[in-house]
């Protein structure tokens, strides 16, 4: 009896137990106190004692087993085949997830993002693919000072289901899987290949995982086609990538269930917008309108509002349609081709905006001054009709290109028009006087030909009508962000993080030599960016330079941590305007609908939301630069022999990216190919400087080069470089040019 008090005492001291029992009916203990108990008894132990010293009942067996299960998965202990459970850390244990290089070694990438990468062997990489997750044991470190380590454990297996390419020899079948990054080739039984021919594209299922002891074998399911074959290229990707791209019957189903008009009971309670000129300005190829802006004087300044899609109406917490749209994260656009994050007959159907139709809706009402700021501001649920659906081309026609013919037909929104530009001027004006970073960029589109395939790429510049919308959407995002923080409601904000001291360093080292400096100490200011971009911005080689202040800055990521937007120059930023196709969005949405409402929301694991929110947003732009990469190979097969000028876009240990004039492509210059020396890579200088003769290649240059070889395999072309004549390389006069920097499809910038 006394034990069994003293084990109800060792489950009342449960760090976790009030999270517990709020998430559980029955709560087990958490594994905090797993872990805790598993320390203070000091060895590893066996699975059934355990059980017994917390007192485990019977009925809560099977929950405690999941539990010991997911500890186990997440690398936090160590089953071994006697069910003896083991702490990670006391077996200096590190879990985390496999990256995969194409020249066979690879990397753990550890769960805690405080330890260290760990280098892997080839010969620890024959043991797993690429993204599994594993339990490897540090073993020291290599000639290089990078920590070496061995695969005790694969937790995971992320990849049971693999693309790639057929290569057929000596009856059996083998298997090239596309991502690289997986090296091993899987062994196909000649009676499991479907009669797939070599250089044919197919979908695998993994039947024997790779281990020390066994090569990775498994069965053709599907033939996806050849490489020439149209759209092969995006079949590639979604799979390569893992991309989800087909709805589950479930999801569908709920998507269908509200039909194609909005159900007249929703609009009760809702304030009306329908008699509002609202409008929506998008790019031309555009289906799935988010928003739509109205604007009008007011006694105090300007009335500005933007309505939103009101996904949150449909897309209920918790349901199938809204795991399948967590999953997805975020819409994907390929050229040619949408992979949505809803169903279209949500995306393009009764969630988007279409004109002349009733819709739901989530209003930003702003109020705002002659100097641009917004002094007021309210979301409540509405109920529009969009009067217009305007392209940028047509909203820049009428605004200022004076096209009479267009000022005719959209003469019932015209006033709306000039009222939003009116706003933008002020709103811009506050823009530059925060200091918000402003680069020269020309976006592309790929045209394609009637098979589709690449017939050429051509730059879109932006004009007054991207930036009027951009200002609007920007000044909504921000109120969303100040709401947000201001009720103390859990939601995900858009965090862009200054500069690290490491890349600041780097930078700085970049600058002198050019005689700019950039000031601010470690904690420079985004004015005091914008003032080096001021400087350099009527220099001929602004290009290069603009280009390397780019790349010091961090990456924008969604946290439950408002950490504040340093390229926009904003406390505190969100994203609320787009919940079509991105799911912080709805998030958004949904927290400021709650509280509005004077509902409770709480978010589960809101932390890990954010990381995932991000990740899928990485993940859908390595798939889209994967296709716009092979299609540009494609385009340039027959283009070998042909000679090129072309600017220095990348600077790298293995060579030179080099853009070509006029068609916008990257190609490789390999080290190689720069002259008769040896070139050392200039991190800190993004330049490739010889040993001998001194010659310098760096970011920016202007250079002659010709194509020499188009590998499809690996989306890779190869070029030489003109006029190379005993280590002296003629370079082409530097002019200035403009850098490409992404974008997302709708045409606007991703802030």
């Amino acid at each position: 009896m006394k034990n069994k008090k003293n084990n109800r005492k060792i489950r009342d001291r449960d760090p976790q137990k009030a999270r517990e029992m709020a998430q559980y009916e029955n709560p087990i203990p958490s594994r905090e106190l797993i872990l805790e108990v598993m320390a203070e008894i000091g060895v590893p132990i066996k699975k059934n004692d355990l059980v017994s010293v917390l007192e485990i009942q019977e009925e809560e067996l099977i929950f405690f087993e999941k539990r010991i299960r997911a500890m186990s998965r997440e690398g936090q202990i160590l089953i071994n085949r006697k069910d003896v459970l083991c702490i990670a850390t006391k077996l200096s244990l590190i879990a985390g997830r496999i990256q995969g290089h194409p020249d066979g070694f690879g990397f753990l990438i550890p769960d805690n993002k405080e330890d260290k990468d760990v280098f892997l062997s080839p010969r620890e990489m024959s043991k797993v693919f690429n993204n599994d997750r594993a339990m490897i044991q540090v073993t020291g470190e290599d000639r290089k000072g990078r920590l070496e380590g061995t695969i005790i454990e694969v937790l995971e297996r992320a990849n049971n289901i693999i693309v790639g390419r057929v290569v057929q020899g000596n009856g059996v079948t083998i298997v090239a899987a596309e991502d690289k990054r997986i090296n091993q080739d899987i062994l196909i039984p000649y009676n499991l290949d479907l009669n797939a021919e070599e250089g044919q594209v197919v979908e695998v299922e993994i039947t024997t995982q790779p281990s020390i002891r066994e090569k990775p074998m498994g069965k053709i399911i599907k033939i996806l086609g050849s490489y020439a074959d149209s759209g092969i290229e995006i079949e590639i990707a979604l799979r390569k990538h893992h991309l989800p791209y087909e709805f589950s019957k479930e999801a569908m189903n709920q998507a269908n269930q509200y039909g194609s008009e909005i159900d007249p009971k929703e609009i009760a309670g809702r304030i009306d917008l329908r008699q509002l000129s609202l409008i929506t300005i998008d790019g031309e190829t555009a289906r799935d309108f988010d928003d739509a802006v109205y604007a009008e004087p007011s006694k105090d300044g300007w009335r500005l509002i933007v309505a939103i899609a009101d996904v949150s109406a449909y897309v209920k917490k918790g349901s199938n349609l809204d795991e399948e749209a967590l999953e997805r994260g975020n819409s994907v656009y390929f050229p040619r081709r949408v992979i949505p994050m809803l169903p279209e007959s949500l995306s393009n159907g009764l969630c988007s905006l279409n004109p002349n139709v009733d819709r739901l809706c989530m209003v930003c009402d702003m109020n705002i001054s002659d100097l641009g700021k917004v002094t007021s501001y309210t979301f409540y649920p509405s109920v529009m009709q969009s009067k217009a659906r305007l392209t940028y081309t047509i909203a820049d026609e009428i605004l200022n290109k004076q096209n009479e013919e267009l000022k005719v037909k959209y003469q019932h929104i015209y006033e709306n028009l000039e009222n939003l530009h009116s706003i933008f001027k002020l709103l811009f004006s506050q823009r530059k006087k925060r200091g918000a970073l402003e680069f020269d960029s020309t976006e592309t589109s790929i045209i394609f030909d009637a098979n589709g395939k690449i017939d050429h790429i051509k730059p879109i510049y932006r004009n007054e009508a991207h930036r009027i919308i951009e200002e609007c959407m920007l000044a909504a995002n921000v109120c969303s962000a100040e709401f947000l923080q201001e009720k103390e409601v859990d939601a995900l904000f858009r965090n862009h993080e200054t500069p690290s001291e490491e890349k600041l360093e780097t930078l700085r080292g970049f600058l002198i030599e050019f005689g700019l400096f950039l000031d601010g100490g470690n904690s420079p200011t985004v004015k005091h960016y914008g003032q080096l971009i001021k400087q350099i911005s009527s220099r001929p080689d602004a290009h290069l330079l603009q280009t390397v202040v780019l790349r010091s800055m961090q990456q924008a990521v969604y946290s439950n941590q408002n950490k504040g937007h340093f390229g926009l120059a904003y406390e505190s930023y969100t994203h609320f305007t787009s919940p079509i196709r991105r799911y912080p969005d709805l998030i958004v949405h949904r927290a400021i609908k709650a509280k509005i409402q004077k509902k409770k929301l709480k978010i589960k694991d809101i932390e890990r939301l954010g990381e995932h929110c991000s990740g899928t947003e990485r993940r859908a732009d390595d798939a889209t630069r994967d296709v716009e990469s092979w299609l540009k190979c494609y385009f340039m097969q027959d283009k070998i022999g042909e000679i090129y000028e072309g600017t220095v876009s990348g600077v790298t240990g293995f060579g030179l990216f080099v853009e070509l004039d006029g068609i916008f492509i990257e190609g490789l210059l390999h080290v190689t190919e720069l002259g008769n020396d040896y070139f050392t890579f200039e991190k800190s200088k993004h330049a490739m400087v010889g040993e001998r003769t001194h010659l310098s290649y760096r970011l920016g240059d202007r250079l002659k080069v010709k194509v020499v070889r188009v590998d499809m395999e690996t989306s890779k072309i190869d070029l030489s470089l003109m006029n190379v004549n005993n280590g002296k390389s003629k370079k082409i006069k530097s002019r200035k040019d403009t850098n490409h920097f992404s974008k997302n499809k709708r045409g606007r910038k991703r802030k």
